[in-house]
């Protein structure tokens, strides 16, 4: 049989769920964007399809304003279809490929694919955007042949614009399922294939994860502040230009802190194990709800003056207050930026005699 996937669906309608179902769009794919209905409806709205499927739209219309754009052309929304969970879950028996991206939550994802096994097709591929939990424990007693078309395609965010899907096998994923998601990551969605086992956070958040955790230690270890760590694991040594903070803001702390959480949880042997208690001053940012960019406050945020001029402002970590934002920078940084090659800018950083190079 030629396997097609003329329809997906995307579960959850948050950043990377709307990235997602934004570029199975600009793929041609016809896409089915589904959340929950909102808990807080009232008597009037209970039967109003508009107030219960809030929650989607306002995720929709999110990806739509994001920038930069998670569209490659605005007019591909007219192939992502709204719905959501209680009234609209039996059209995931017209999907090819059904795509979970719902809260990091292991009760949340196996009480929902409970709910999708009893509604989805026979060979319909199953697959979870998890950053980390373990598949083994998302499927367990679940059909074999649910099993067998159920994986881990792990989109990193802004989906459109990161090149890496992990894709990690399941127990009893059928080898032929496994060979189309690649096939089709890499042809259609013009995604670079990373196999990935079913570890504790897989390959690039297992990675990333630890980075992030010692380098926040080793800030408040050395007195450097968020801007000046940003400047020096920025392009300079090869890193994306919203290097750790501003990544982490891009992500979202409460997944940051979940991540560490499930690898130093389950990662016990691990030699640098530490890394991921992250530091004191993380919590209270949580408690507070400054996760970053959903909650428009994190690690930084934009703040509108009196002129209505945006205004960049940065979190002190000492003071937990919010300081206007100055842009800094080191002799080695001023020096790599000259450099030709990354080979040579990374080394101008990392044998910098100044306060950034022998931080980095």
């Amino acid at each position: 049989m030629i396997r097609k996937i003329r329809k997906a669906a995307v579960i959850g309608s948050g950043i990377m769920g709307g990235g997602i179902a934004a570029l199975l769009a600009g793929a041609g794919v016809k896409v089915l964007l589904l959340d929950i209905v909102p808990f807080d409806l009232k008597d009037g709205e209970r039967n109003d399809p508009a107030a219960r499927n809030r929650i989607v739209k306002a995720g929709l219309d999110v990806a739509l304003s994001a920038k930069p754009s998670l569209f490659f052309n605005k007019k591909d929304v007219g192939q992502i279809a709204i719905g959501n969970l209680e009234d609209d879950i039996w059209r995931l028996s017209e999907c090819d490929w059904i795509i979970e991206v719902v809260v990091e939550n292991l009760v949340v994802k196996r009480d929902l694919f409970a709910r999708v096994e009893k509604v989805r097709k026979a060979d319909t591929i199953v697959s979870t955007n998890t950053s980390g939990i373990p598949l083994i424990d998302i499927c367990e007693g679940f059909s074999q042949e649910f099993k067998e078309h159920f994986m881990g395609t792990h989109f990193f965010n802004p989906v459109r614009y990161m090149h890496l899907l992990e894709l990690i096998p399941g127990a009893d994923t059928l080898p032929e399922i496994l060979e189309f998601v690649a096939t089709f990551g890499e042809k259609n969605l013009g995604k670079g294939i990373v196999w990935a086992k079913d570890t504790p956070n897989f390959v690039g958040n297992r990675i990333g994860i630890q980075g992030i955790g010692a380098i926040m230690e080793a800030m408040v270890e050395e007195g450097l502040t968020i801007p000046e760590v940003d400047t020096i694991f920025g392009s300079a040594l090869g890193r994306p230009k919203t290097a750790i903070f501003k990544t982490v803001d891009l992500v979202g702390l409460d997944t940051v802190i979940h991540v560490c959480k499930n690898s130093y949880e389950l990662c016990f042997d691990d030699e640098q194990r530490e890394a991921l208690l992250l530091p004191e001053f993380v919590g209270k940012m949580a408690k507070k709800n400054l996760l970053g960019n959903k909650t428009k406050a994190g690690f930084y945020k934009t703040e509108l003056t009196s002129e209505r001029k945006k205004l960049r402002k940065v979190l002190n970590p000492a003071t937990m207050e919010y300081e206007e934002l100055v842009r800094t920078s080191f002799p080695c940084i001023d020096a790599a930026k000259k450099k030709p090659s990354l080979k040579e800018k990374i080394r101008c950083v990392l044998k910098g005699d100044d306060r950034g190079g022998k931080f980095a």
